[in-house]
């Protein structure tokens, strides 16, 4: 480095970090290969990034991940889309003194820490995402993606020095205070970044791996949906409160809503019903299915026996259109085919040439490659090496990427798609009829988390008019947040129950009977049924949360879905039912603009619950009371 060896110390270093000399045109790029490092110049610390030619080196513009079959495993350090690959500018105030920056270089940098005034992520070309650090001026530097991951560790290696609080008002913005400024206040904000750093949301660190994310770091994640539901108004005045001292009531937002003082009634008695076993008595002589509603209901009661799932389940899932004839789902089939297979031809027909050059459709094909060897392999489908089932789960992802290009593929589909791929055992019928499955549950995997939290605050509003006394005793272990039941919502309880109890328990839901938010009634079914040992025992937080995650496989799908709907009858039957509850229930549209106001919780909760999925509030709706 050409320094006094006292005068300077390594602190940290990482490779494969990639300048971008115009992120917002992608077409016009040119990334710059280097390192990024932490150092100490004469006691001060300092974030460099120097190109590999300064380190008398070489690299390719982009690092690649080796495909199975090119001489060699694939590179396990790539993982596109779950580091929060982060991009970094800087800026320099005119008008005081600062530390020289070091020029080694048209782009190589040298920022002292004491001149970071903040950090943000930021998102440019082919959804890509870069960290943002702005110095104390105005004076911008290029964006740095990590392309090999490492942000984990470069800001483990930052908490030394510095202190990163989230913005109350943008939380993609992190404000940096020095380590020895009050960092006692601020010392939970580095939790918040490394629920970002496994994917730069919890919704991604879920799609990356829903069920190891559920065993670690949940710590975490219970004040982030806490703080994520929270009204700015109350984010802000939250820090100026004594950590020290217990949280208070008003901390959980909409929870002051439902008090129930309200009599919910007796449980009513409700059975289920036999699986549907008849197909074409519900066909009239042209092939129509003479009466949908039944045949929803039948499903609904008792599923469907299982050599009639293959034509059944395309007509829940929207393949074919219930008052269709026979001769017209030819027509639809002949149709379908021709579309699934020219889109199939769009990535099989790309070059390894020019594939090398679509980083995007690079990333999908790494993460669906290894999806696919992990998905169900128990089930005799899918086990073993070089079985056509597999190839044939790879191949509809690999499409659907095609159908959706906004989505693409995130990890997790390839549990929606085996069930589906297994009861068709049809590549273009399972197809369709994942794209079907994905119109429901696609706003699950969106970034911005609004479905995800929508939904643990419905469930919240649920169990709280159901059970306030259980309601209450998870608030006092820091657990009135619901994080445990993220991955039931997300991936439909998949992970939950045997693969054939799902087959069953995701043909009721696809009814949509009695109402769209019945999983979430499935959840308060489970979450009811352990009451008993949750209240009155010595669990905390922890102890909960291993509690909930040893049901895996332990829950009788036939009581839970009993369970369920008796809950449903008995908060419809309630006269004096809360209106909030009436919104989860779909028994009215949201409330009018005049009715919410912006400076309370309550209208925070409302506003949220008018946020309708999919068109869950249509004209037909009635307005609550």
């Amino acid at each position: 480095m050409g320094e006094n060896v006292e005068d300077y110390k390594l602190i940290f270093e990482k490779e494969g970090v990639y300048l971008h000399t115009n992120a917002k045109r992608s077409i016009q790029e040119t990334s710059i290969p280097g390192f990024i490092r932490i150092v100490e110049r004469a006691g001060q610390p300092a974030l460099e990034w120097s190109p590999l030619e300064d380190e008398g080196r070489s690299a390719p513009a982009v690092l690649y991940s080796k495909k199975d079959g090119e001489g060699g495993e694939e590179d396990t350090n790539f993982d596109p889309g779950y580091e929060p690959d982060w991009a970094v500018i800087s800026t320099v105030k005119k008008d005081r003194e600062h530390a020289p920056m070091k020029d080694s270089g048209q782009w190589a940098f040298s920022l002292p820490l004491s001149e970071l005034y903040s950090l943000r992520r930021a998102r440019f070309s082919l959804g890509r995402n870069f960290m943002v650090l702005t110095s104390r001026g105005g004076h911008p530097l290029p964006p740095l993606h990590f392309h090999r991951g490492g942000t984990r560790e470069l800001l483990r290696a930052l908490h030394h020095y510095i202190v990163l609080d989230q913005s109350p008002v943008d939380g993609r913005l992190f404000l940096v205070y020095p380590r020895d400024s009050s960092s006692a206040d601020f010392g939970p904000s580095f939790d918040k970044l490394h629920i970002l750093d496994d994917g730069s949301d919890i919704v991604t660190r879920f799609i990356h791996d829903p069920y190891a994310t559920t065993f670690g770091g949940f710590s975490k994640v219970t004040n982030f949906f806490r703080a994520a539901l929270r009204p700015p108004e109350a984010a802000v005045t939250r820090g100026a409160q004594d950590p020290g001292l217990p949280s208070q009531p008003d901390d959980e937002p909409g929870f002051e809503l439902i008090t129930c003082g309200v009599e919910l009634g007796p449980r009513p008695k409700v059975t289920r019903g036999q699986a549907l076993v008849q197909w074409e008595e519900f066909l009239d002589s042209e092939g129509r299915v003479k009466d949908p509603e039944k045949v929803k209901d039948l499903v609904f009661r008792g599923g469907i026996t299982p050599n009639l799932r293959k034509e059944v389940w395309k007509f829940l899932l929207g393949f074919y259109p219930w008052k269709s004839t026979s001769k017209e789902r030819e027509e639809i089939l002949r149709f379908k085919t021709d579309e699934y297979f020219r889109m199939k031809v769009q990535w099989k027909s790309v070059s390894e040439e020019q594939e090398m050059r679509n980083s995007l459709l690079r990333g999908y094909r790494s993460l669906i490659e290894r999806d696919v060897n992990r998905t169900d392999r128990n089930n005799t489908f899918f086990s073993g090496n070089d079985n056509p089932g597999l190839t044939l789960l790879h191949d509809v992802l690999m499409t659907y990427c095609m159908y959706n290009f906004d989505l693409g593929y995130v990890q997790g589909m390839s549990d929606l798609l085996s069930p589906i791929l297994f009861v068709t055992q049809n590549e273009v019928e399972s197809f369709w009829c994942l794209t079907g499955f994905m119109d429901l549950v696609h706003q699950n995997f969106e970034e911005s988390q609004e479905a995800m939290k929508q939904q643990l605050l419905q469930l919240s509003i649920l169990l709280k008019a159901l059970d306030p006394e259980l309601c209450d005793f998870l608030d006092s272990q820091d657990s009135g947040s619901l994080c445990f039941c993220f991955r039931w919502l997300l991936i439909w309880f998949k992970r939950e129950f045997s693969f054939e109890d799902i087959l069953t328990l995701w043909e009721v839901l696809w009814t949509r009977l009695p109402c769209d938010n019945f999983h979430l009634l499935i959840a308060c079914s489970i979450l009811e049924s352990q009451r008993g040992e949750l209240i009155g025992s010595d669990h905390d937080f922890n102890t909960i949360l291993k509690h909930i995650n040893e049901l895996t496989m332990k829950l009788d799908l036939q009581s839970v879905l009993l369970e369920a709907e008796v809950i449903y009858r008995q908060l419809v039957g309630c006269k004096d039912l809360p209106r909030q509850v009436k919104q989860v229930l779909g028994l009215c549209g949201p409330p009018s603009p005049a009715e919410e106001s912006p400076d309370s919780q309550s209208s925070e909760t409302e506003r949220l619950l008018g946020q309708a999925e999919g068109g869950a509030a249509s004209s037909h709706v009635p307005s609550c009371p």
